[in-house]
């Protein structure tokens, strides 16, 4: 099998940190009715097996590139935790998931969902976007998964968001209806980033040279840093040294290079217009929350960031965002929960 664990420090995935539970004995090797739910990012895939209260078991992790494509990665998993056959899956992609071919929108892998059905066995298959099952996980999450970054207490049935940097930028949120928690499917990593100031519209006059369509994405993700590591540098008039996404964090986190420091701090600037914008629209006075990779790393360097300030800069709306607690995402593969509940409110529907 290959190489099945990511190093801890390569920050671009869709989960909220490196952590994964470890391997349990298996108690599905010989049940065909085993249920399996998955997060597949542009870097990681992580996979789990459902218990009989339908809570996510023996969660691995593995690279993307290692596979050809989903389903050798299932297989290998499978075999890893010695599952013999599933009968259903959950699995959420960082891909628009409405067409018959999905293409991962970070990564090479393109698959047909029937042929996926068809070659892993499976009696019923549900795909779904990783930021509405990330989304689908907020109800659930303990306040020991989580660290609140500023605000208030939220309110207890208003909507809630959640965006999050890893290789991508997703977005997505929750609203309350009827006794049921309903996800928002979409793609908001993808649309137009704006300037709050100067300094800001200087570094994306450079990007709108090199790019027909500057999003959120091409920014304040794991594959974006590079670029903002290098528009930074020339912006602020410092010589620039490329770095991976992960040396550029560690050196911040380091406080070993002030140029990398800048480049973080201007990131967590522009997540928190971004982040304020998504509260808005969405009247998510229940909490944003922010999962991805990046931001759990960081730890006290996001607190201290200037993202909460940039949250609450919204003019005659500063009081009505000042309220709205923002939260760190701490539990490990929260999105595997978010699958696992919509594959049980999907097994309870027609």
């Amino acid at each position: 099998m290959p190489s099945n664990h990511l190093p801890p420090d390569d920050p671009a995935s869709t989960g909220s940190s490196d952590a994964s539970a470890a391997p349990r004995p298996s108690s599905f090797a010989s049940n065909r009715a085993a249920r399996l739910v998955a997060d597949i990012g542009g870097t990681r895939a992580r996979f789990a097996l459902l218990d009989e209260q339908g809570a996510p078991q023996q969660v691995q992790i593995l690279a993307v590139a290692d596979f050809a494509g989903p389903v050798e990665a299932i297989e290998a998993y499978l075999d890893e935790v010695g599952c013999n056959g599933l009968q259903a899956a959950a699995i959420a992609l960082a891909a628009p998931v409405d067409e018959q071919e999905i293409r991962l929108t970070n990564a090479a892998w393109t698959f047909a969902r029937s042929e996926m059905k068809s070659r892993l066995g499976l009696a019923r298959l549900l795909l779904l976007n990783d930021f509405t099952a990330l989304a689908l996980a907020l109800p659930h999450l303990a306040a020991s998964e989580l660290r609140q970054v500023g605000g208030g207490k939220g309110v207890a049935l208003a909507a809630r968001a959640v965006l999050g940097p890893g290789t991508g930028l997703g977005v997505s949120g929750v609203v309350f209806d009827r006794g049921r928690w309903l996800a928002l499917a979409g793609e908001g990593g993808h649309c137009s980033l704006a300037p709050a100031d100067g300094r800001e519209s200087a570094i994306l006059a450079l990007a709108w040279r090199e790019l027909q369509h500057v999003s959120a994405e091409r920014l304040l993700s794991g594959s974006g840093l590079p670029l903002l590591h290098r528009l930074v540098a020339e912006v602020d008039g410092r010589a620039c040294v490329a770095l991976t996404p992960a040396e550029i964090v560690a050196q911040a986190l380091a406080n070993d290079d002030v140029q990398c420091r800048a480049v973080i701090d201007t990131f967590c600037a522009m997540l928190g217009s971004m982040a304020g914008n998504l509260a808005l629209t969405l009247g998510a006075r229940g909490g944003v929350y922010i999962g991805g990779g990046i931001i759990p790393r960081l730890g006290e360097l996001f607190d201290r960031s200037p993202f909460r300030a940039r949250f609450e800069t919204k003019g005659r709306f500063a009081a009505y965002l000042a309220a709205i607690p923002t939260y760190v995402m701490l539990a490990p593969t929260p999105a595997l929960l978010g699958a696992a509940h919509a594959l049980a409110e999907s097994e309870d529907g027609p």
